[in-house]
């Protein structure tokens, strides 16, 4: 059986399926992200460095009230950016978290390992090397500036820089990237924290708990969620915290739900009912339909997504990277330990850390690198890595107090971050070069090509399309589920073979008995019309409901049971698993036009329109 979870599946599926819909869309956001990061750093340093050198100063210093009746919270704008703002990019960090443990890559714990030790790894190596540049002193406390990744920033390279196609590679590092995100910020909350106000922390504590209470209750809302966060953040603030901790750990609280077959089902009906009655009562019940069938977690990541990446990062770092290279700065920055601490602890150590975290772990044999990714992938991305740019210069303000030294960090910041990003450049292009490693993604062929005296196919056997499609019989979204699959075979008729392919996944337990049972009925003849009952009576399929189904189809009631246990119907099955493996399926339902593996929607829809595409292409 497969073990994968979106939407009967998991985040490879996710990658490959939800993200390859606004793949194109996400990388473009990432890339013009970073793009939009580095002429926003490369402005403060211009402007630092210009005639109005005392403008930018004078900016950042200038002090903002926000009040509340007779009180309020009194800043200067650099602390709004780097108290407030960040807040905002570290609950999105939250919130991509939660999801990655409760839907995606990170349910499945044994995919943790290998990124697990390569980002403890990835931290350690940089910060011992930074330490031994700097061992004592004020510049001793800046060994935080190192262990963080600035993932925006990261994958923003990595579409730039990286293979044509990461989806895989970008797993990997995303799942890294969460322990360093989880550290980090511990770090900032715990060792670069002002002293602890208790009231203040305790309101915080309570905060918490609601956020809890709310998930506990499935609020589906994004208002009682968003109120709650504001008043955390204050308290947080008061308490002495910094506050990117209230960020992020608010975010791990926001619940992540994969859709429900009954609330999309609900929400398509409410919409039907306003199709049929544009009237603003049905319109208001028909949106929240809509709003409920999507989990909050997702609401809101998509709501912030771009806000984070087109505002917050480039107003932080037009706050934080304008340094006044001036009457000598450079040339000390270029003669300190403090510089190059930074620069050797985040170019060279990530790379060397996590290339040996993650090599060692797989040489131990305590885990295995995804699928796609090679040696090669992993150094280039660890490399990548050591764009430590947010994180890092927000741990600068904090670690050091010299102005001196804080600017000597931010030069080492500034110049590891194009150093990194040369680096991967390079050793992408030599394990491209010399490895044979080129894009690091799933398999996108079919492996098996159709065979009729073994598959189960509707429709003529010589039909100039084929439609294949790895199936789980308590799949609520497979395409005889959801009526996709009829809709398509209408359109298109005795032009099309439909192919079934058996992929039962461990979350459904009573899939792979179903599939036992629908090859049972393919020994007799009937596997078509107990693949269609099964699909409708999902909720019914314990031994004693698939025995009924067959005597109800006349099948051999006694030949059925003995052919449950067949060997050979259980090898059919294995084989459909394997070869599903093989092609980089890893969830269901997941289609191939022909030998290509369909990415994006699955709906009948775009189906015909794929269909439509390989057929002008033969």
């Amino acid at each position: 059986m497969a073990d994968s979870q979106t939407p009967c599946g998991d985040e490879d599926l996710q990658i490959d399926r939800q993200v390859a819909q606004r793949l194109r869309t996400f990388i473009r956001t990432e890339s013009g992200s970073a793009g939009i990061l580095v002429v926003a750093a490369l402005a403060a340093l211009v402007w630092a460095n210009s005639p109005w050198s005392d403008s930018y100063e004078a900016l950042w210093n200038k002090t903002v009230m926000v009040a509340f009746g007779s009180s309020g919270i009194s800043m200067d704008l650099h602390h709004w950016v780097n108290d407030g703002l960040m807040v905002v990019f570290f609950f999105v960090i939250g919130l991509e978290v939660r999801r990655e443990f409760s839907v995606g890559e990170l349910i499945d714990r044994r995919r943790v390992t290998v990124p697990l030790i390569a980002g403890v790894v990835g931290m350690l190596v940089p910060a011992a090397l930074y330490l031994a540049l700097n061992p004592a002193g004020e510049a001793a406390r800046g060994w935080g500036i190192v262990i963080g990744t600035d993932t925006a920033f990261l994958l923003g390279v990595l579409a730039l820089v990286g293979p044509a196609v990461s989806t895989q590679l970008r797993i990997f590092l995303l799942t890294l990237t969460v322990i360093d995100d989880i550290v980090a910020v511990t770090v900032i909350g715990v060792v670069y924290s002002d002293s602890i106000e208790p009231v203040p922390l305790t309101v915080a504590a309570v905060c918490l708990v609601a956020l809890a209470g709310l998930a506990r209750v499935g609020e589906w809302r994004a208002a009682p969620y968003v109120l709650v966060v504001v008043v955390l953040w204050v308290a947080t603030l008061e308490s002495g915290l910094h506050a990117s901790i209230a960020g992020m750990i608010a975010g791990l609280l926001i619940p992540a739900i994969e859709p429900s077959r009954g609330l999309v089902d609900s929400a398509a009906s409410q919409f039907l009912a306003f199709r049929q009655s544009p009237l603003p009562g049905v319109q208001r019940i028909a949106r929240q339909g809509l709003t409920r069938a999507i989990s909050v977690n997702e609401r809101l990541q998509e709501a912030l997504h771009g806000f984070t990446s087109y505002v917050v990062v480039p107003v932080f770092a037009l706050a934080n990277a304008g340094v006044d290279l001036g009457d000598g700065v450079l040339g000390e920055a270029l003669s300190s330990p403090v510089t190059w601490g930074v620069v050797v602890g985040l170019v060279l150590g990530k790379t060397l850390g996590i290339a040996a975290g993650a090599l060692g772990a797989v040489r131990l044999g305590i885990g295995t690198l995804p699928q796609g990714v090679g040696a090669g992938h992993v150094v280039a991305g660890g490399a990548l890595s050591g764009i430590g740019f947010t994180v890092s210069l927000l741990i600068v303000g904090l670690a050091l107090e010299s102005e001196a030294l804080q600017a000597q960090a931010t030069v080492g910041v500034l110049m590891a971050a194009a150093l990194a990003s040369v680096v991967g450049w390079g050793l992408f292009r030599g394990a491209e070069r010399f490895l044979g490693q080129g894009d690091a993604a799933l398999p996108r062929l079919l492996s098996d090509p159709v065979d009729p005296d073994r598959d189960h196919i509707r429709g003529p056997v010589d039909a100039e399309l084929t439609l294949v499609e790895y199936l789980d019989f308590e799949c609520p979204f497979c395409a005889k589920a959801t009526g996709a699959a009829e809709e398509v075979r209408r359109h298109f008729g005795d032009r099309l073979r439909y192919v079934a392919r058996h992929l039962p996944l461990v979350v459904h337990p009573h899939a792979e008995l179903a599939a036992l049972a629908a090859e049972a009925a393919g020994a007799q003849g009937h596997y078509w019309e107990l693949h269609d009952l099964l699909f409708q009576r999902q909720d019914e399929l314990e031994l004693q409901d698939l025995v009924g189904y067959a005597a109800d189809l006349g099948l051999d009631v006694e030949r059925f049971m003995r052919d449950l246990e067949d060997e050979r119907l259980a090898e059919h099955i294995r084989r459909d698993v394997l070869s599903a493996d093989a092609s980089g399926v890893r969830g269901t339902p997941t289609f191939f036009v022909g030998d290509q593996r369909v990415l994006g929607p699955h709906d009948a829809r775009t189906l015909i329109r794929e269909l439509e595409a390989s057929r002008r292409r033969a």
